[in-house]
């Protein structure tokens, strides 16, 4: 059976590979990116470690977030506010994302009719389809209740 590797070893070789280091302060970022379950931005990020008094400067957080996209251990899946979110994608399901635009609740949701669009539109443009990113916007029930 096969072991999935941890994000860690993950991205230690993804490090090597381009000649950099793997450092103290970098692995504790990643830890605290990959203890958080829900969508995050580097100010959120940031606070949060403080708050735990982690110690990481703001702009080493700046600085690996493009490492961890280009890893593929991360994307951006939203800019909302000025600030650009992400979320960790290694070893979760590919998924798409409903955003309400007046509370800004995300619905996350995968429908396999997804892989059958993607694939129609392989062949018509003759595309290999590396990933897709669906993002919904509208109102939530909530606040469509509260509208009327």
């Amino acid at each position: 059976m096969n072991e999935m590797k941890s994000e860690l070893e993950i991205f230690r070789e993804f490090l090597k590979n381009k000649g950099m280091r793997y450092t103290p302060e970098r692995e504790t970022i990643i830890k605290e990116i990959f203890d958080t379950h829900d969508h995050f931005d580097v100010d959120s990020l940031y606070i949060s470690m403080r708050q735990k008094d982690i110690r990481v400067s703001k702009a080493s957080i700046y600085r690996l977030i493009p490492l961890l996209i280009e890893a593929n251990l991360i994307e951006a899946v939203f800019f909302e506010g000025g600030q650009m979110y992400y979320e960790h994608i290694y070893g979760h399901e590919h998924h798409c994302h409903l955003r309400c635009i007046n509370c800004g609740r995300i619905q996350e949701f995968a429908d396999p009719r997804l892989r059958d669009i993607e694939q129609e539109l392989a062949d018509r443009f003759s595309y290999q389809i590396i990933r897709h990113k669906l993002e919904v916007t509208g109102l939530c029930p909530e606040c469509r209740n509260r509208q009327d």
